[in-house]
């Protein structure tokens, strides 16, 4: 069976899955089960794991796993899902819930497809409590062509160097394009990641055709808002997923806009109790669409009245912001996608930077880090910068992704790769985040050692 470990010491075979990720080919080797599409997401429960997969026969979801043999049987639910009313590019996702894991140790699993069981993946389910240390890849704007990071984030997959990925928004450019053939293609290719790893997501404004549905119907997140803001903890970081894209399609209406604001108030109440931020001291917030980047294409992120920032003042009703939510209650780090480059800013807050100490700007800062990470590669290609404004620490427009590395309940490290079409990772950028006090900015005062 084909395996990706080490293939980039293999640099013949490395370099022709990149050549065939970037032609928009599939990196996953499909067997003859029919199941296909395979991937993996958090639950509210450490001990339970969702596998979602697609066949385009009916089938009986079912999945079989353990922890050296898949030898317990489970069954699921099967939802039909067309790319219109006609029935265009019917399929069927399926989706089972994988119970009583052991947190923490590796299981093995396989699915059924139409035509029997899939070959058998392995995954380890998240560690229990919070005094563990979460490794993660993150990015956004993935397509199906052009995807210079895969590659290379598949192989840090079968190196076991994450415990989870973060996709913040846009996927495969677009899943709806060429009648759902495109979200097929891109999720198959995912998957050499998705069936390991749980691959948490957040929309984006290219998956909003017909009102998110191939979002809502291919993806599987907590909550039950439909994948499109969600909450999960992991080890001592509290993240919250939320959907940037309700301030622009206004025209499915506004009232989820408020919804998710008054979902977000409630969820950041409950992180913010004592007991709740004592266990679980980062907050991260994740999005699609920035309150800040120096991209030069005019996007919202470029003007002072970025809706996401400071709401929708011209709707009726108008819709809140959310940048104050953020002092409010102490979010460590906002992330985002949508420009394809990659930027980090200086600890920031209305335009004004708070940085903590004079010789390292992220120890103790007043105000919240923003990182921009949407170099994964789509056929769009990078986003060219404009002129580098103060608050702007660094940026790089090299195709790329992020890792995030929560060490413990005061530090945590930022890593952005840089990727190339020849084969090659390198190192840009690295940076410690240091919080000894974590809660509302508000209650901060400048000290010698930063805010506290």
């Amino acid at each position: 069976m084909f395996s990706y470990r080490n293939l980039l010491s293999r640099a013949p075979l490395f370099l022709l899955l990149v050549a065939a990720v970037l032609l928009g080919g599939v990196c996953s080797v499909a067997d003859n089960s029919g199941a296909e599409q395979i991937h993996l997401s958090f639950t509210d429960d450490v001990t339970t794991i969702q596998v979602t997969y697609s066949t385009f026969q009916p089938v009986k979801a079912s999945a079989r796993y353990g922890t050296d043999q898949p030898d317990t049987l489970v069954e699921g639910v099967s939802t039909p899902f067309a790319q219109d009313d006609n029935g265009t590019h019917l399929q069927y996702i399926n989706r089972v819930s994988l119970t009583g894991l052991l947190p923490g140790e590796r299981h093995v699993y396989q699915v059924l497809g139409p035509a029997g069981w899939s070959e058998v993946f392995w995954f380890r389910p998240m560690q229990e409590g919070s005094d563990w240390s979460p490794r993660l890849a993150v990015y956004g704007d993935l397509g199906m062509v052009n995807g210079v990071a895969l590659p290379f984030i598949v192989n840090d997959t079968y190196d076991e160097m994450y415990d989870a990925v973060l996709h913040v928004g846009d996927f495969g450019y677009d899943m709806y394009d060429q009648e759902g053939e495109v979200g097929d293609t891109f999720m198959r290719q995912i998957q050499p990641v998705a069936a390991h790893l749980p691959y948490m997501t957040c929309p984006g404004n290219h998956e909003q055709y017909g009102n998110f549905s191939n979002y809502k119907n291919r993806f599987s997140m907590p909550g039950g808002t439909e994948s499109m803001y969600y909450s999960f903890d992991m080890g001592p970081v509290h993240f919250i997923s939320i959907s940037t894209e309700f301030y622009y399609f206004t025209g499915y209406g506004t009232g989820q806009a408020f919804s998710q604001y008054n979902w977000l108030v409630s969820d950041l109440e409950a992180a913010s109790e004592p007991s709740a931020r004592a266990a679980r001291p980062w907050i991260v917030l994740y999005g699609h669409r920035p309150m800040y980047c120096t991209n030069r294409d005019g996007d919202d992120c470029t003007k002072v009245h970025d809706r996401v920032r400071v709401g929708a003042p011209d709707l009726e009703p108008p819709i809140p912001g959310l940048e104050d939510l953020l002092m409010q209650y102490g979010v460590d780090l906002a992330v985002w996608g949508h420009e394809h480059s990659y930027e980090r800013m200086w600890p920031l807050y209305n335009y004004r930077i708070y940085n903590g100490t004079d010789d390292n700007p992220y120890r103790n800062p007043g105000a919240p880090v923003h990182i921009v990470t949407g170099s994964a590669g789509c056929q769009e290609n990078l986003s060219p910068f404009s002129i580098k404004m103060p608050w702007t620490a660094f940026r790089s427009l090299e195709y790329g992704y992020s890792r995030f590395t929560f060490h413990n309940a005061t530090h945590m490290s930022i890593e952005q790769v840089e990727t190339t079409q020849e084969g090659a990772t390198a190192v840009i950028d690295e940076v410690t985040v240091v919080r000894e006090s974590h809660g509302p900015y508000e209650l901060l005062k400048k000290t010698e050692r930063g805010y506290l």
